[in-house]
């Protein structure tokens, strides 16, 4: 049995299997308060870190420098195994970062947390993990590398609303049908948004199509709070320091966490913030105002979500007028989805069809407990979920042609299936390839690359032989066309069960060779 571990950018939720039941975990903190989640956050003070609720305990003391949402320095085109983070002064490595709070997460599941005492007593747990479905190659691999070295035995890594597909068959099985086999799931979180379409057949799942957004979730509705909170309360912000403004961006977190539908105002204690420098002891004003501020946040998911309901078009039977009336529902999960306002427009927009996980902050665990279940029987045609290709050497280097490698519907092997491969043959024309590996959201309709495009990774590869015993730098040579004909030059694509790919370069008739795993140092 396997734990499934959903590394959230403001929480982290452990669920696992109970006799067909899938609990969550719960964790104790020093007060005595228990809490289903483990909040990821770091505290650091004279280069010591503390994690989790041990962080949370100091984050009002302005000595430890804090560092909430760590997640989102993965998330990024930039991201790599070389990044650094500063948390209050000191300098860290995001990679190393991940490790440690895995690391604390282990001890805490260990010591503080109510698993079943035979798991505790474990030296290594077994985890299903999750991304978010839109990741890049550098995100999945840090995450899954970080996870290992924290004392994890990985068994499967799934996109998250995959995972929370797992989860609403389980608590809504009976409204999957024959002819309302397909679920849509909105996944809100912290730091991310995405939107499934997911075919169920029987417990075998298929992640149709996925889209979304890689930088924009509870956090940013937070800073919307914030903004406002600044702007009513005529908050002089260029006065207050780091700290001043931390306290009050958690205070507005605070505050929309207490949002229910029945809200009519929203009150911010500023003095408790700001000390002297607050305007006036408290803010208070309609929810409608902050409601109507966010309201295009919302919109933006819609229009993201737009790709997955276009495909459902072409995969279930037309219905009349509403547009999910021939799906089980629109299922809305995420710990940012609980804001009364999303659940209104959803339900405005898409009607009676719009299901909200009774555990929206837990669903993905869930699910991703119920993937580790093998008495569940659970089967996932999990997807790519991006487009990667490569920009070729042209024209003596002086363009670069297009070639995609995988698509972002490219089915990923299941786990403990061979690797899904895809291979280039050809005579090489230059002295030097160039290959500039990328991945990308969309395309336009002349097949060029577009949307949220992330450089992966330049190779070089010397296709002359004679550059090859020499200390010759590719990347600063000019490229030139051969005289005589080339070598026969192979490339070989992989891709994994987690959605790594790994990248194989070689002359086929010398055997000179070339290997690459996007993520890893070695890339």
């Amino acid at each position: 049995m396997a734990l499934g571990i959903d590394f959230g950018t403001t929480r982290t939720v452990v669920a696992f299997a109970d006799r067909g039941n899938y609990p969550v975990a719960s964790f104790s903190s020093d007060d005595g308060e228990t809490a289903e989640w483990f909040p990821s956050i770091v505290a650091e003070r004279n280069g010591e870190l503390r994690f989790g609720f041990d962080a949370l305990a100091v984050k009002d003391d302005p000595s430890w420098g804090t560092a909430r949402s760590f997640k989102r320095l993965l998330s990024g085109p930039e991201a790599s195994t070389t990044g650094t983070v500063t948390v209050g002064a000191t300098t860290f490595g995001v990679a190393d970062l991940v490790v440690r709070f895995f690391s604390s997460l282990r001890e805490a599941l260990k010591t503080r947390s109510n698993l079943p005492k035979a798991l505790r007593e474990k030296d290594r747990f077994e985890a299903v993990v999750a991304t978010p479905a839109n990741a890049f190659c550098t995100q999945r691999f840090l995450t899954l590398d970080a996870f290992r070295k924290a004392g994890f035995d990985v068994k499967a890594m799934l996109n998250e609303p995959s995972a929370a597909g797992f989860e609403y068959s389980h608590q809504h099985a009976r409204t999957i049908t024959s002819s309302r086999a397909h679920v849509v799931v909105y996944d809100l979180g912290g730091g991310t948004f995405d939107a499934s379409l997911v075919r169920m057949d029987g417990k075998h799942h298929d992640a149709v199509l996925t889209a979304g957004l890689a930088r924009l979730g509870g956090d940013d509705f937070d800073q919307a709070l914030y903004e406002l909170a600044v702007k009513k309360g005529k908050v002089k912000e260029a006065s207050l320091d780091a700290f001043a403004k931390a306290r009050l961006l958690d205070a507005c977190r605070d505050a929309k966490e207490k949002l229910n539908p029945s809200s009519k105002k929203l009150t911010i204690d500023l003095e408790a913030c700001l000390g002297e420098k607050a305007p006036k002891a408290e803010l208070s004003f309609p929810v409608a105002d902050y409601y109507a501020a966010v309201t295009p946040l919302v919109e933006q998911t819609l229009e993201a979500m737009a790709p997955v309901l276009k495909r459902l078009d072409g995969e279930a039977p037309k219905g009349g007028d509403d547009e999910l009336a021939d799906i089980a529902g629109l299922y809305v999960t995420g710990g940012a989805s609980a804001l009364p306002v999303i659940g209104r427009i959803l339900r405005e927009r898409f009607g009676r069809r719009v299901h909200r996980s009774p555990y929206p902050h837990a669903a993905i665990a869930i699910g991703l407990a119920i993937a580790g279940d093998s008495l569940a029987g659970f089967e996932l045609t999990d997807r790519f979920s991006r487009n990667f290709g490569v920009f070729r050497e042209a024209q003596s280097g002086a363009k670069a042609s297009y070639d995609p490698i995988f698509t972002r519907e490219t089915p990923l092997p299941r786990q403990g299936e061979p690797k899904k491969s895809v291979s280039r043959r050809y005579r090489a024309q230059h002295d030097v390839g160039h290959y500039r590996f990328f991945e990308c959201a969309a395309f336009d309709d002349q097949g060029t690359p577009k949307g949220d495009l992330a450089p992966v990774t330049d190779v070089f590869f010397a296709f002359d032989p004679e550059l090859r015993g020499k200390k010759v730098d590719l990347a600063k040579w000019q490229v030139k066309r051969l005289e005589q004909a080339g070598p026969i030059i192979e490339e070989e694509y992989a891709v994994d069960a987690h959605g790594i790919v790994e990248i194989t370069i070689r002359d086929v008739g010398s055997g000179y060779v070339a290997s690459h795993r996007l993520g890893s140092a070695a890339s």
